[in-house]
């Protein structure tokens, strides 16, 4: 050290200790050195308001499988459902004899060998065939020996896959491969053709115009050519010789009445023609109205045209109404302190006399009695009830032999005597659980829901019991608004 520093001395080196670097040294030297792709720093928290980062499930594969074996022929099918809600369906028709149970392990293996080229490691298989799933999921023993062979290869496939799951579910839910499979077995398919996948779509309207608002695009009535030439005699532009053929046959069961078009019944009864807003008011009325009952859609379309209305798809625009009501699809349960309906019905005109009570008893029913049936009606000449205890007693026994009325009780060994009445009890508490807003309410509806009953007609009778008390027929409030003959 000694010698190192004699020899250096002759160069003046003083010896400086290193001081810290400051931050702007730092900076200065990197801003020297600058990047190209740079971005500035942002120092904000991105997304700080979300507290938790949803994590996307993805659901495994599914498969559903069925078979076929008919008379016809064999077929099996099989659809894959990816996790994103993608379908693949596979169908194949089978050329040998096999049964029902056979076909469904056929159309399994099928399905199972699809999902293992597919790469597929989890899978979730679900078929309608108890017999098959639950012995996949080894619940039930198999002892058939045609089977045992197709378990042990279904068994075999299994280990391909990393999870699999075998679901039992009900055939409703099984429709597509159903369908496939269907298919497979009455469609006569050459080997050497392979067909492509089927492509299915939904209608919601037909192809020709048979709807309402669809044939009234050009703001006119689908009565309307029918209209001219019925008061002009105008036949349609660009008609042929057939048109006007069946233009004049058309005409000679229409009748025209200032500007109002009625069409002739095959009894001469004229129904006014209306147009597409006229129609849907009718509908509403006569379904869910005042005096609606929520009936089918032929049976609105049959009281339609009592109430002297008409239009060329009726029948149709009916039943779709009906299917479309909400209410029809599901009503609520009869429930509150009211529970009961005491009812009783003429024998002759049918016409129903209805009340509710909280309890059925016995001054309850002579009340009724007094009140709904002999103080509007008059005496009946007999009454015929059931052996129950609230109608055979002594004050019943007193208001008839007050009013000189005969009391019979129907037979145990013939309950069809009080038919006519439990089916009466049974379409009226039909037709109030479809009115009924609210489950506290239904017993204000029972007067409305007597009335729609008594307007509509009755097969045994053939005829309304309103028009065989009354002689003439009820008025809808759609009449005041659109009068009809």
């Amino acid at each position: 050290m000694a010698r190192w520093q004699i020899l250096l001395s002759e160069f003046d080196i003083v010896y400086v200790s290193q001081k810290a670097i400051n931050g702007s040294a730092i900076a200065e030297f990197l801003a020297s050195r600058t990047l190209e792709d740079y971005e500035p720093l942002s120092f904000d928290f991105p997304n700080e308001e979300l507290m938790y980062v949803a994590v996307i499930e993805e659901y495994p594969w599914k498969l559903n499988f069925d078979g076929a074996s008919n008379a016809v022929g064999k077929g099996i099918g099989a659809v894959l459902v990816s996790s994103n809600g993608d379908y693949y369906p596979f169908t194949c028709k089978l050329d040998f004899d096999c049964t029902n149970n056979m076909a469904e392990y056929e159309a399994c293996i099928m399905g199972l060998r699809v999902a293992i080229e597919g790469g597929i490691r989890t899978l979730e298989v679900c078929g309608d065939s108890a017999l098959v799933i639950y012995k996949l999921k080894v619940e039930w023993e198999t002892r058939d020996p045609k089977l045992i062979n197709y378990q042990k290869v279904v068994l075999g496939l299994l280990e391909e896959f990393d999870d699999i799951t075998f679901n039992y579910i009900p055939r409703d839910e099984n429709q597509m491969a159903d369908a496939l499979a269907t298919l497979a077995s009455m469609i006569k398919a050459n080997k050497e053709e392979e067909m492509r996948p089927i492509q299915m779509s939904i209608f919601e309207a037909p192809a020709c115009c048979c709807n309402i608002e669809e044939e009234e695009r050009d703001d006119n009535p689908w009565y309307q050519d029918i209209l001219r030439y019925v008061r002009d005699r105008k036949y349609p532009e660009q008609a042929t010789d057939n048109d006007k053929r069946t233009f004049r046959r058309l005409a000679c069961d229409y009748v025209l009445d200032g500007d109002i078009l009625y069409k002739r019944r095959k009894d001469q009864v004229l129904l006014r023609c209306v147009d597409a807003v006229e129609a849907t008011l009718i509908l509403e009325e006569v379904h869910e109205g005042v005096c609606g009952t929520h009936a089918n859609g032929f049976t609105m379309a049959r009281q339609i045209m009592r109430f002297g209305y008409y239009w060329s798809t009726m029948e149709g625009d009916c039943i779709n109404y009906a299917k479309k009501c909400h209410k029809c699809q599901y009503h609520q349960k009869l429930q509150m302190g009211i529970t009961f309906i005491f009812m009783v019905i003429d024998y002759f005109t049918k016409w129903i006399e209805a009340a509710s009570y909280a309890n059925v008893t016995k001054s309850a029913v002579s009340r009724f009695l007094k009140k709904e049936i002999i103080c509007q009606y008059g005496m009946p000449e007999r009454i015929i009830s059931d052996n129950a205890l609230n109608l055979n007693n002594k004050t019943i026994v007193e208001v008839c032999s007050q009013f000189k009325i005969k009391h019979h009780n129907s037979s145990l060994y013939r309950p069809k005597m009080n038919g006519a009445v439990e089916a009466a009890n049974k379409n009226i508490k039909k037709i109030v659980g479809k009115m009924t807003e609210t489950y506290r309410d239904w017993h204000e509806k029972l007067p409305i829901a007597l009335l729609a009953y008594r307007m509509f007609v009755r097969t045994s009778i053939g005829a309304t019991s309103f028009s065989l008390v009354y002689g003439i027929e009820a008025v809808l409030p759609i009449e005041v608004e659109i009068p009809s003959l």
